[in-house]
C-alpha cells in the first residue's frame, strides 16, 4: 500500500499562476508573467509578480508586498524555472495584490504599484488536472504538485497597454494545457534530510 504522506519536506505552499505569450506559437517567448501567492514559505507569506515583457522593452521587473518572500522565490524556485527572474540585484517594487473570479468564469489578478497597474486575466479554462513533478523530474532538485487550470486565452494589461503575443496550446503529459495557467494549491517540496 502506498503511504498517505509524501516523503519530501515542504518548501512552500500557495499558487504560481502564469501567462507566457508568443508571436509564433511558442517557438519564441515574447512575454512572461509569473504571479505568486505564497501562503507559507520559510520567509513568511505574501505575493510576488515577476515580469519580463515587450511592454517594458524586454526588461525584468519584480513587484511584491513582502520583499523577503520575493527574494526567497528568486533564490529557491525562480532560479530553476527562469534564471532571468533570479537576479537578486534587481529592485523589488512594493505593490498591492487582489484577485477576482474563478473558473469556469474569468479569473483576474490586479497588481498596483506606484504608477503601475497590471491586470492579468485568464479566460476559457479547460478541464483542470494535477501536475505531479516530484524531486528529480526534469533534473530539478526540488519538486512541485499543483492544480492547473489551463486557459485558452489570457490577457495582460500594463498601464493600459497589452502585449502583441498570444497564448499557445501545449501538452503536459497526456493532458491538454496551454502557456497560461492558473496554478493553484501548489506545493513545492525537497527531499528530506
Amino acid at each position: 500500500m502506498t503511504p498517505p504522506v509524501d516523503p519530501n519536506d515542504v518548501l512552500m505552499t500557495g499558487e504560481n499562476s502564469f501567462i507566457r505569450l508568443s508571436s509564433d506559437s511558442g517557438k519564441t517567448l515574447t512575454d512572461r508573467f509569473s504571479h505568486w501567492r505564497v501562503l507559507w514559505c520559510p520567509d513568511g507569506a505574501g505575493h510576488a509578480l515577476f515580469v519580463h515583457s515587450t511592454l517594458i522593452d524586454g526588461q525584468v521587473r519584480i513587484y511584491s508586498d513582502n520583499q523577503a518572500v520575493a527574494r526567497w522565490l528568486q533564490k529557491t524556485i525562480e532560479a530553476l524555472l527562469y534564471p532571468q527572474f533570479a537576479d537578486t540585484t534587481l529592485p523589488v517594487t512594493p505593490a498591492q495584490f487582489s484577485r477576482a473570479g474563478a473558473p469556469p468564469k474569468p479569473a483576474t489578478e490586479t497588481i498596483v504599484a506606484g504608477n503601475d497597474r497590471i491586470v492579468m486575466t485568464w479566460t476559457d479554462t479547460i478541464a483542470p488536472f494535477v501536475l505531479n513533478a516530484p524531486p528529480g523530474f526534469m533534473n530539478r532538485p526540488i519538486g512541485v504538485f499543483s492544480t492547473f487550470f489551463p486557459a485558452k486565452t489570457a490577457r495582460v494589461e500594463l498601464n493600459g497597454k497589452t502585449p502583441k503575443g498570444q497564448v499557445w496550446a501545449e501538452m503536459r503529459g497526456d493532458r491538454q494545457s496551454s502557456s497560461a495557467c492558473l496554478a493553484w494549491s501548489e506545493t513545492w517540496v525537497k527531499p528530506r534530510g
